[in-house]
């Protein structure tokens, strides 16, 4: 059955409240104004964004499983105002006003995402109770401290970002050993399966055609002559403009082999907790919560009770392989489990009623993208290294912006719009480098719980990357 299949792929999928059911594959031949190759949140906004725009626009979305079934569905459930590029690196490369005007976009999104759930009747559980990242070490607390200061330089106050003290951390997130915490408002808890798969109903509706269960297997630019078009298995679909939006699977499309890495980040989600553990562990907001390690991690209070907790840490498969065996990885699971009980010690021996994975889409200099290639019709959208939930609403509406041309548009001058990053290293260079990173955090993290000093490695390795 079709809906048991999807309800094994996350938290989020097994608890959608409808039956899953599969929308028709492409007919055949197809001739649109626009083609969106992938129907997760970078396309299903994309449409949405070009349906709002201009109704009389024909707009097809190709996807080669059902709406949702990537990153989309299985993520964390952060919509926040986190760039994947650091402030400090737009600044340095585009300017001081750019860099202050991603960030403002960014904020902006945050609540356009909880806007346009709620205008079309999307029951999301979107919740901004902003986000808690504790320090629990001395080299988290300078660390933390050092990222507020960076803030104020940058010209953001108190209400942007604000360091908290022992006490006043320790009410937001209830857990072991915080001796501080950073706290910004700029962050929502939802639920990711149901804002995709109620995104796609919604297109649907204003007369998008999604062709599920249909698979891309080439993209083709134009060349003035001929238009751009993409070749599937069903058929081949015709457009002015096609928008390559499919994020960890990008290296699974001719000539897009070294475009992004994809990594693995997975996920394992407890039971519905009781009220005694809510009544020390706080997230009274469902605030979402990391901490200020290396090793990213990453949790939320979901909306029936459970905590719902991911992390970095799985590796990266050789030639950018993407596999469903890859989802679970017993290892990481267990290392989930054992980061969360220490966080929590009176969640030993809870049950764990979900473990999962996906790729998220990383590229070479870690700085997101989107854009429109004009003379080729090819459009573009993605490398949101875990960030997207948010950037895939900005990303989308920039698209549609740049694809109307519409000529008061803010969006399409900002710092990401156009940026080309560069391609991967070929193999094996790719597999070691990218899984020696992965290491270099964890060895980081263990050197600082040891010797209580910021990490030198995780320093020399941000600088690598161009942070």
């Amino acid at each position: 059955m079709p809906d048991d299949r999807y309800r094994r792929l996350s938290l989020w999928w097994d608890t959608l409240p409808d039956p899953i059911e599969e929308r028709s594959p492409l007919a055949g031949d197809l001739d649109v104004d626009v083609a969106v190759v992938g129907a997760g949140f970078t396309g299903l906004w994309t449409a949405h964004a070009l349906a709002r725009r201009d109704p009389t626009l024909r707009v097809a979305v190709i996807e080669r499983e059902v709406a949702g079934f990537g990153a989309s569905g299985r993520n964390g459930g952060w919509c926040s105002a986190i760039f994947a590029a650091s402030d400090a690196r737009i600044e340095r490369e585009h300017g001081r006003e750019a860099a202050r005007a991603m960030r403002r976009v960014m904020r902006e999104a945050v609540d356009e995402v909880g806007r346009a759930a709620a205008a079309d009747g999307i029951d999301c559980q979107f919740a901004k109770g902003g986000t808690v990242v504790a320090a629990r070490s001395a080299a988290q607390v300078q660390r933390a401290q050092a990222e507020v200061e960076e803030a104020r330089a940058a010209g953001d106050t108190e209400a942007d970002l604000a360091w908290v003290g022992p006490d006043e951390a320790r009410s937001l997130l209830g857990a072991e050993g915080v001796l501080g915490a950073t706290y910004t408002p700029h962050c929502a808890a939802l639920h990711p399966a149901r804002l995709a798969r109620g995104l796609a109903d919604a297109v649907a509706r204003r007369g998008v055609t999604i062709a599920e269960r249909t698979t891309a297997r080439a993209i083709e630019p134009g060349n003035g002559s001929r238009r751009p078009r993409v070749r599937t298995d069903r058929g081949t679909v015709t457009a002015d403009v096609v928008v390559r939006a499919v994020e960890g699977w990008t290296p699974s499309l001719p000539g897009q082999r070294r475009a992004l890495a994809p990594v693995y980040s997975l996920m394992i989600a407890t039971e519905p907790l009781d009220d005694a553990f809510w009544s020390r562990a706080h997230l009274v907001r469902r605030e979402t919560f990391s901490d200020h390690r290396h090793m990213i991690i990453y949790g939320q209070r979901t909306a029936d009770g459970r905590l719902a907790f991911g992390g970095r840490g799985a590796p990266y498969h050789f030639a950018s392989s993407v596999r469903p065996a890859f989802d679970v990885a017993p290892r990481v699971h267990r290392a989930l489990e054992h980061t969360l009980v220490e966080l929590f010690p009176s969640l030993a021996g809870v049950r764990i009623t979900h473990r999962w994975g996906g790729p998220l889409g990383v590229p070479r200099d870690w700085f997101s993208s989107v854009g429109l290639d004009r003379p080729t019709g090819i459009a573009w959208a993605g490398g949101y290294v875990g960030d997207g939930v948010s950037t895939t609403n900005l990303a989308g509406r920039t698209l549609a912006d740049l694809i109307t041309g519409d000529p008061g548009s803010e969006l399409v001058g900002l710092p990401w719009v156009g940026h080309r990053s560069p391609n991967w290293e070929p193999e094996p260079f790719r597999w070691l480098g990218v899984n020696a990173g992965l290491l270099a955090m964890g060895l980081a993290d263990r050197a600082e719980a040891r010797h209580g000093r910021p990490s030198r490695v995780a320093d020399r390795m941000g600088r690598l990357l161009g942070q």
